[in-house]
């Protein structure tokens, strides 16, 4: 039987070596260590944990007596969340970055499972909230009787302490902070570290074999059943109205003819990409969105229904400029915030991809997600 340490890891890496150490200390043998963390999160990792020979993780192996042989732990053992094209990602801060990161804790998760000789020991005592949550969904999918989730509880003047990785066999002295923050020192004899074993509940067993050929999507997987429901944009031109969620936020038609204008550039857009968010192929340059002044204008004298409006002045909507255009698009940013919150403008505002010269414009929510209403 092989036995696999599968960890989640944000910007503390000592966690790793802690939990190493709870295993060991209870006689569990590990045999390879595995770490799903962001690019920052390998960043702490290859500086600190994975120096050679002096490292942490080398300094344990010594203390211990360990046969750095017996564990495999190497920079190919990092696996790095990544957004559609590859980049790897600093940090989840997003819905998208959220799934990018269930994708891989499934797939990891599908990988070490798939191996009837193989037991998997996860750790989710690392990282965001959020990671710790990811990995324990994708035990709940994958998991076997065989395997276990772990959180490590530390003592926690030590917890999360840059340069506390594990109680070393020598006890030394270790620069601590008491509550006010002030400079203290405490011996790492008093430095507990406990293993918890966390419980979970399995559907792998209710999978058919189909699902269990290769890691499935985390829609075919049942989470639909668990997240919200997907998020709708309407844009009604006939109202002169944005819907969001059930919310209605009412545009003047200056701001409308400008935002419909991007809307519908996303909705013509035809490109095979399977993530608007991470596309910006229907974005404009600053001259392209002048091209479209003939549409926009278009657009507004439909919104405004021939009444005379103060944009049709030379400096208003059908007379666009670098200024009014930064204008208008911060008004409009500014409505949809007060309307449906800063968490929604992410996806609805005008936003810019790329810096001068080469500053592109466009609306980043999915076009699958917007329905206009003509």
């Amino acid at each position: 039987m092989k036995y696999v340490l599968l960890a989640v890891c944000g910007l503390s890496p000592q966690v790793i070596t802690e939990t190493l150490y709870a295993l060991h200390q209870t006689g569990r043998r590990v045999d390879a260590v595995h770490v799903i963390t962001t690019r920052e999160g390998k960043e702490r990792i290859f500086s600190s944990l994975l120096i050679p020979e002096t490292g942490p993780f080398a300094k344990y192996l010594h203390d211990y007596e360990i046969d750095p042989s017996s564990i495999q732990f190497t920079y190919g053992n990092i696996h790095v969340v990544s957004n559609g094209h590859g980049v790897e990602l600093s940090d989840i801060v997003s819905e998208s970055d959220n799934e990018r990161l269930l994708e891989l804790c499934l797939r990891w998760t599908f990988r070490f499972t798939r191996d009837p000789d193989t037991t998997v020991f996860f750790s989710v005592a690392g990282g965001r909230k959020t990671m710790s949550s990811c990995l324990a969904l994708a035990v709940q999918m994958y998991g076997r009787p065989q395997d276990r989730v772990y959180h490590v509880l530390v003592s926690p003047e030590f917890e999360s302490n840059p340069n506390f990785f594990f109680p070393p066999r020598e006890e030394e002295m270790i620069e601590l902070r008491d509550e006010q923050g002030r400079p203290m020192y405490k011996s790492t004899r008093y430095a507990e570290i406990h293993l918890a074993h966390l419980p979970f509940v399995s559907i792998r067993d209710r999978l058919s074999e189909e699902y269990l050929k290769e890691p499935m999507d985390p829609a075919t997987l049942m989470l639909s059943l668990i997240r919200e429901e997907e998020r709708h944009l309407v844009v009604d031109l006939c109202r002169n109205k944005l819907i969001y969620r059930g919310v209605e936020l009412d545009l003047t038609p200056a701001r409308l003819a400008l935002y419909a204008c991007f809307i519908q550039l996303k909705k013509e857009c035809r490109m095979d990409h399977p993530d608007c968010r991470d596309c910006t192929g229907c974005f404009l340059d600053i001259q392209q969105v002048f091209e479209q002044q003939q549409r926009i204008g278009d657009l507004y004298r439909k919104l405004s229904r021939g009444r005379v409006q103060e944009s049709m002045s030379d400096s208003g909507i059908t007379a666009l400029s670098p200024e009014n255009f930064n204008s208008y698009k911060s008004k409009i940013r500014r409505d949809l915030i007060e309307r449906f919150g800063p968490y929604a403008v992410k996806d609805l505002e005008i936003s810019s991809s790329g810096v001068p010269p080469n500053k592109r414009y466009g609306v980043r929510m999915d076009r699958s997600r917007i329905k206009v209403i003509y």
